[in-house]
């Protein structure tokens, strides 16, 4: 997935609300759109790198796109970690089309409805086999271990209870984790932020759905699904008490 506009790097500042960034950019201070509500506290951190996207329409009030930061890590290099939250579902589907996961020649659609709900993707095989996919994008890391959710999300556990009736209807269901950044260890759900997520992950593994997480290539322009990453759903054992 490749970005169509022009890419500029800047410093990040502050950040008043969820949608909106102010960001240094070549001495004079720019407003920008946040591509990402999640709260990313631990990436926008005032005085860091960040690239943004320059949009191509002037009537915006916001002319650039917060899409990438680089992530500061003591002795070892930056981390570079695309935060743009509709770049993940552009990644993967890219990434399917190419044949990956899937026989070729199957068919990909996106935001297909199920029943009352609406999935990332349903993948028809030739041979007439149907899966239903759900992307998640991860940008929350520590010490080499990536997680998910950053913030409590009940939609993001209704998802995983529907691929789960899915299922349980005979179709295949997969959750793809897709990790914004490289060279990580593992992922692991963030039971401390929401616990019934990571326990909705559990039960849908239990249910026969696939727990899939992925690592990706990124530049400041661009975002590419990489090579797979192990998923470790057990409990540490201090939350194994709650």
């Amino acid at each position: 997935m490749i970005y169509s506009g022009e890419i500029v790097e800047g410093r990040f500042l502050s950040r008043p609300n969820r949608f909106i960034a102010f960001v240094l950019v070549e001495g004079r201070e720019v407003k920008c759109h946040v591509k990402n509500t999640g709260r990313c506290r631990e990436l926008l951190v005032p005085g860091c790198k960040v690239y943004l996207e320059k949009s191509s329409n002037p009537a915006r009030s916001t002319l650039f796109d917060l899409i990438a930061v680089e992530k500061e890590r003591g002795n070892l290099p930056p981390l570079l970690i695309n935060m743009d939250s509709q770049a993940p579902n552009k990644a993967v589907e890219e990434y399917l089309k190419g044949g990956a996961l899937f026989p070729l020649g199957s068919e990909v659609r996106g935001e297909v409805t199920f029943h009352n709900s609406r999935f990332d993707f349903q993948i028809r095989e030739p041979d007439g086999r149907v899966e239903y996919l759900e992307v998640k994008g991860c940008t929350l890391e520590e010490n080499g271990i990536v997680s998910f959710p950053d913030a409590p999300t009940e939609r993001g556990v209704k998802h995983i209870m529907e691929l789960i009736e899915a299922k349980s209807e005979g179709y295949s269901a997969t959750i793809l984790i897709l990790i914004q950044m490289k060279g990580v260890e593992k992922f692991v759900p963030n039971w401390r932020t929401h616990r019934e997520f990571g326990l909705a992950l559990r039960e849908a593994e239990k249910k026969g759905v696939r727990i899939l997480a992925f690592d990706s290539i990124v530049t400041p322009s661009s975002l590419t699904v990489s090579e797979r990453v192990k998923v470790d759903l057990g409990l540490d054992q201090a939350e194994e008490q709650l």
